[in-house]
């Protein structure tokens, strides 16, 4: 009766918390296909429409429904775009007033200097599903000395203010000590406030800026410092926490929450790991990540969002994160002390590039293949009540006592015989 008890134990145990599923991916729109997609976006409008970023320059864009057959152009911008390898159109976000005010801010590498612009365009006013491409308007540019490490995330923070992440500017180790050096954007998360220029650009400098109005030459728009190529982040509006992912240069790949100023190590540092021994490791002022993992697990990590949606109700709460050259997805648990606890939920083949949310906070992640995906809900675990539990163990109770008995009496004939 004991073995019983422990198993229907371990049965409610599973269906209350995350490590009874076993989770899997399904194609969430069977008729679309991307080419090179490297993001998945919401306008925060209530049109129940997505947008995809396509690596080339293209941004398409579609009913957010299963059978969704078609995907408009929404932008492109090809022609004015530098895309090989690490480069290209790399990132999008609406402005939280897009409803009203039209606009949406792209990151993407140009040529003839090799560059990194940050630029606004706004939607036709005719046509929701077009944007105009003569209406941009260049916040800044960014000189970029090699072809890696880009990074290109953009998002509007809950603060609502502007963030933008930028790598060191490419080749291996940051030759030019971009991560470390406060003169450079590069390496850097930045903050701007774009409903607010001054000072002759196109955007303001938030007044709690950690560098605001020093006179050191330090780079008003740095937030925070010390990455490698920051590829993804996002907000969790519980939490009010900032997630950003941060691709390792050849032993580590880590996951750090941001914080205003803070340093968070590379080049001196490489997740937990010292990147130059023999040049000293001083870590005093670096944040060490909150997670890492190393080259038997994956080679690039591809951030993503802490799950607040209403579907897959055992991820709620999690950081929800993936790999580019391995294709594992895991759930990074995390309350604010202690361990962070990281589950394993996919393992698959795919060529990871992105997650995504939907107006719902859904989640999605795109790949390489062409597709986007989303997770299957996992099969529902039954709720046993206790008279169910009590049946249960009685019929068990009942079926042990019958065996028992029907052994007593075949030994005992034996024994007669």
């Amino acid at each position: 009766m004991g073995i019983i008890v422990a198993s229907l134990a371990g049965l409610r145990f599973e269906a209350a918390g995350q490590t009874g599923y076993t989770y899997e991916l399904e194609v969430a729109f069977p008729q679309l296909n991307f080419n090179q997609p490297v993001g998945i976006y919401h306008a925060g409008d209530n049109t129940n429409r997505l947008f995809v970023v396509e690596q080339a320059g293209v941004i398409r864009v579609f009913e957010n429904a299963k059978n969704a057959s078609a995907a408009k152009v929404f932008l492109d911008i090809s022609d004015r775009v530098l895309f090989d390898g690490e480069q290209g159109l790399l990132g999008l976000a609406f402005h939280p007033n897009y409803a009203k005010n039209g606009y949406f801010y792209v990151d993407y590498v140009a040529d003839n200097p090799r560059r990194t612009i940050i630029a606004r365009y706004s939607v036709m006013a005719s046509d929701p599903n077009q944007a105009d491409k003569n209406s941009e308007l260049v916040l800044f540019e960014v000189a970029q000395p090699f072809s890696n490490h880009k990074g290109g995330q953009l998002s509007f923070g809950l603060d609502g203010y502007f963030y933008i992440a930028l790598g060191d500017g490419g080749s291996g180790g940051d030759p030019y000590g971009n991560a470390q050096n406060l003169s450079s954007l590069l390496g850097k998360i930045l903050r701007v406030d774009v409903n607010s220029p001054s000072g002759g650009k196109n955007y303001g400098i938030p007044s709690d800026n950690p560098f605001a109005g020093n006179l050191k030459g330090y780079r008003e728009e740095i937030y925070a410092y010390g990455l490698r190529n920051p590829w993804r982040f996002s907000f969790d509006p519980e939490t009010k926490w900032f997630w950003v992912a941060d691709v390792g240069q050849s032993q580590r790949e880590e996951v750090d929450i941001v914080e205003k100023g803070k340093n968070y190590g590379w080049n001196i540092m490489e997740g937990t790991l010292c990147y130059s021994p023999a040049e000293g490791c001083n870590q005093t002022g670096l944040e060490l990540p909150l997670w890492e993992y190393g080259r038997d697990e994956g080679i690039a990590i591809i951030g993503g969002f802490v799950y607040r949606g209403s579907t897959v109700t055992g991820l709620i709460g999690a950081y929800v994160y993936g790999d580019y050259g391995s294709g594992k997805i895991w759930a990074l648990w995390y309350n604010g002390t202690g361990a962070p606890v990281n589950t394993l939920l996919v393992d698959s083949d795919l060529t990871i590039t992105s997650f995504g949310l939907d107006e719902k906070n859904e989640l999605y992640l795109s790949a390489f293949d062409g597709r986007i995906y989303m997770f299957k809900t996992p099969p529902a675990i039954p709720e046993f009540s206790l008279l169910t539990i009590y049946a249960i163990l009685i019929a068990g109770t009942l079926l042990v006592a019958i065996i028992i008995r029907k052994r007593r009496f075949i030994f005992s004939r034996l024994h007669r015989a």
